[in-house]
């Protein structure tokens, strides 16, 4: 197939782009972090109204991820080639029509293929911030904009399970668990009215051309690691399992080959020759990996365990995001002082709160004040603000702006990777520990604790 040839790159209308351009990109960010762990509190509601199947269930929880972690490199990519500000409001566009269908969906198999059309506008959308912020932002203003982005990131994976909660518990127009959809729209349609004043238009200099053949490898290769590990564990990991991983190796693998041998790569190899990017994209992978499987285990230990409701165990989950506030806003600072070394004084943090937790959940058992849990929480929430605010910035130091996406979306998808193989682990440990749910929840912290330490050991590794 012939190249195809990107028109001439307009001038931008945002030569120097402000806060305004960056609280538009971070709109972005939010409501598809959101989306991603919101969904977890609506399924009791979910399964009542659409009278859905728990393998349904699995997919609506699960197609958002997939789509998601399947699209990322891809998307970096064709923001490249074809301008990143087209394609996050390609993306963002996508998303928020694929979220009003999600709220209007008449059954459990439309809302299934509209959450598969968020992680499409999601997987879009993402990887054009970080590389719109990695090459229009300099110097301190750069620094504060990666800031803002480990924020925005976090408040929508901490703040997920209150708000869903509230918006659930709310009831607004008897619309019930369809406003954690609903909500994106109003916000999806002020940004894209946006981006056009606020966003500049950057792209890869030189001719364009797209790796069909990689991109489906990839997208291949990705969904054959991501859907097992989603779906493995609910099933009792069946054969199908072990076979698709077995092709994700084959796929990645013949991926990286055909990365090297051709002209125009969809992942530069050079990319991995700046030790930041290789090892920050380690980092970011292991973290990830602690991240979502701790939002996993708390929940179910305070729905399952405790027998909280998903407002009232949301609302345990302020304490930890007001210790992610706390320390987030305080990141930079820490970070000029610091180093690199903020993101391993970060992981031993949540390490120590994770280690607090656990002697707690031990000591309380199936009883005592649920409220013994909040220091722990607390704790656990400063170290992941210290993590995740500046985990960005160090791992795209170095990057050539010309491959500015493609580098944010492969990092991103080591953090989606990250997640669902942090889920699956943590899962055989918690669903295979004997005895009680609060047992359960500590031995799976213990896990959590030993990820947390390996990312303060490899953080050595960063450049200074």
């Amino acid at each position: 197939m012939s190249a195809v040839k990107a028109p001439p790159l307009a001038p931008a209308r945002a030569a120097v782009p402000g806060w305004g351009t960056l609280l538009v990109l971070l709109a972005g960010v939010f409501i598809t972090t959101l989306d991603f762990f919101v969904v977890n509190v609506a399924i009791p509601s979910l399964q009542r109204d659409l009278h859905a199947t728990p393998s349904q269930i699995q997919f609506v929880v699960a197609g958002f991820g997939v789509a998601l972690a399947a699209g990322l490199i891809t998307a970096g990519r064709l923001g490249d080639l074809y301008g990143r500000r087209r394609m996050f409001a390609l993306g963002l566009a996508f998303f928020t029509l694929a979220s009003a269908a999600c709220g209007a969906a008449p059954t459990a198999g439309f809302l299934i293929g509209a959450r598969i059309a968020q992680g499409v506008g999601a997987a879009l959308l993402m990887p054009q911030v970080l590389a719109i912020v990695n090459t229009a932002y300099t110097g301190e203003r750069r620094a504060r904009a990666f800031n803002a982005y480990g924020v925005a990131m976090g408040f929508g994976g901490v703040f997920g399970q209150l708000i869903g909660g509230v918006l659930i518990n709310a009831d607004i127009a008897g619309l019930g668990w369809r406003t954690i959809f609903l909500i994106n729209v109003p916000v999806g349609a002020v940004a894209l009215a946006l981006i056009p004043r606020l966003v500049p238009e950057t792209r890869a200099a030189g001719g364009a051309r797209l790796d069909l053949a990689g991109t489906v490898l990839v997208s291949l290769g990705l969904v054959a690691i991501v859907y097992p590990l989603v779906q493995g564990r609910e099933q009792g990991w069946p054969a199908w399992t072990w076979l698709c991983l077995g092709a994700a190796v084959v796929l990645l693998a013949a991926f990286a080959l055909r990365q090297r041998r051709i002209a125009a790569p969809l992942v530069n190899p050079a990319l991995f020759r700046h030790r930041s990017f290789g090892v920050g994209m380690v980092v970011s992978l292991l973290h990830a990996m602690t991240m979502g499987s701790f939002f996993l285990i708390l929940a179910l230990y305070l729905q399952n365990g405790r027998g909280l409701g998903a407002l009232d165990s949301g609302l345990i989950f302020l304490p930890l995001g007001i210790g992610y506030f706390v320390s987030s806003a305080r990141a930079a600072r820490v970070a000029a002082l610091l180093g690199r070394q903020v993101v391993a004084v970060g992981a031993l943090t949540m390490a120590l709160g994770y280690a607090i937790l656990a002697g707690t959940v031990t000591a309380l058992g199936d009883h005592g004040p649920v409220g013994w849990v909040i220091p722990g929480l607390v704790v656990a929430g400063a170290g992941m603000g210290l993590v995740m605010a500046p985990l960005p910035a160090l791992a795209l130091n170095g990057v050539d702006g010309a491959h500015a996406a493609a580098a944010s979306g492969v990092l991103s998808t080591a953090q989606q990777a990250g997640g669902a193989i942090g889920v699956a682990l943590v899962g055989l440990v918690f669903y295979g520990s004997l005895g009680t749910v609060p047992h359960a929840f500590a031995a799976g912290l213990i896990l959590l604790i030993v990820l947390d330490a390996v990312v303060a050991a490899l953080v050595q590794a960063l450049p200074r």
